[in-house]
């Protein structure tokens, strides 16, 4: 029908869809949802408005899809063990924004991880709405470790006493211990809320500590690890569960979208599943199979190494920059993004590094093996500073690995 109707969309779509599956996605925030989400993704369900939460709408013909909300809540709070989800954001950075306002006034303070050590731009970055709306004061990492730094972050809570802490990262390859930063919190009287939009899928499979039992908030995307649709969540304990709902409508956001919500229904459902769990069993050892790898070809890690899905590798050594690398790999078929390094001398939109991720290449069914075959094509790229030789024999073997594990569906 597409085809028919509007032949220039169609084939923009046609042509998006043999981009992703004759190339390589390294990039950590991205990975390719189920036959199953996209179907519920692209239903009927995006015709419905319904306003306001199930059994309370502000519109009538609610029924069915009361009920597919409520199977959304459900399947949420059984997958992280939480007591009250609100499955509505429509990305992350909207469940942020829904959860601070929820919780906090404007100029109040907040203690957040900086862009540049690894943090998000909603953790209080000047320049969104988290860094204009609220005092922000920033943490970064130690600059020997390239880990969080507890007694910096103690030091800047007990000074600037922050009425809300977030923790979470978009570029952090360590494991977070989130009883540390609750002991922070409380000791300056703080709320904390953890943003696990990259480590979802981690968490909700026991491969990564859960900050439920610590965090009075908990953010999400149901994408990057979770592996189900664009969208965020918002969980936290009974104390907050009003203030938040009532935060999302009607304070920040009209109808939900239906077909998303039913999209994350069914990712949950999947995320519930044995399989779901070895899989992300084998996105941490790929990547730290990569990252080993990387490093005896002398490249440096930073962190010295990952315990998730990610991690940064910094390209000083190479006589590079992230976005050259980022350039000359995404020519070959191998798509990364730059991303800055702890303390980095390089601007943001150039970068000392490229952040590399495994979720996308384990969901097409790769392995160690592959991995560390993708590691010494991408090293052969840079070494030869995106060549042409390189290029095309890069390129020729990507084509195969792409042949051999196509995406699932």
């Amino acid at each position: 029908m597409l085809a028919k109707t509007d032949f220039e969309i169609f084939s923009l779509i046609q042509k998006e869809e043999q981009r992703q599956q004759n190339t390589l996605t390294l990039i950590a925030s991205e990975n390719y949802a189920s036959k199953a989400v996209m179907a519920a993704t692209g239903s009927c369900l995006t015709n419905k408005y319904a306003e306001g939460y199930p059994t309370k709408r502000y519109y009538a013909g609610c029924e069915i899809v009361d009920k597919i909300e409520s199977i959304a809540i459900e399947r949420c709070k059984k997958l992280f063990g939480v007591a009250h989800a609100n499955v509505q954001p429509h990305a992350g950075s909207q469940a942020n924004m829904a959860a601070y306002h929820a919780v906090l006034k404007p100029g109040d303070t907040i203690l957040g991880m900086n862009l540049a050590s690894g943090g998000h731009l909603t953790h209080g970055h000047p320049v969104n709405f988290s860094g204009t709306w609220y005092h922000a004061v920033q943490y970064g990492v130690n600059k020997d470790t390239e880990q969080f730094d507890f007694h910096e972050i103690a030091q800047l809570a007990d000074q600037h006493r922050p009425k809300l802490i977030i923790v979470g990262a978009s570029a952090y390859s360590r494991t977070i211990d989130f009883t540390q930063f609750k002991k922070i919190a409380d000791s300056v009287g703080a709320l904390l809320l953890a943003d696990i939009a990259h480590i979802a899928g981690l968490v909700a499979t026991n491969h990564h500590p859960t900050p439920v039992g610590y965090a009075d908030i908990i953010t999400s995307t149901t994408h990057k690890t979770l592996r189900g649709p664009r969208g965020g969540i918002i969980m936290s304990n009974a104390a907050h569960a009003e203030s938040i709902d009532k935060t999302i409508i009607p304070g920040m956001q009209g109808g939900p979208l239906l077909h998303s919500i039913a999209a994350k229904a069914v990712g949950f459902s999947e995320a519930l599943t044995p399989a779901f769990t070895e899989y992300q069993k084998q996105v941490i050892l790929n990547a730290q199979a990569m990252a080993q790898a990387f490093n005896q070809k002398g490249y440096r890690i930073v962190a010295d190494g990952t315990d998730n899905h990610l991690f940064i590798i910094d390209l000083r050594s190479k006589n590079i920059t992230g976005k050259a690398a980022q350039l000359m790999l995404e020519r070959a078929g191998i798509v990364v993004n730059k991303n800055c390094i702890p303390f980095d001398p390089e601007k943001p939109w150039i970068a000392s590094g490229i952040r590399i991720g495994t979720p996308a290449i384990t969901t097409r069914g790769m392995k160690e093996n592959e991995a560390v075959l993708i590691t010494e094509l991408v090293d052969m790229i840079i070494s030869a500073k995106g060549a042409d030789h390189a290029t095309n024999i890069v390129s020729e073997k990507i084509n195969t690995l792409c042949t051999d594990y196509p995406i699932p569906d």
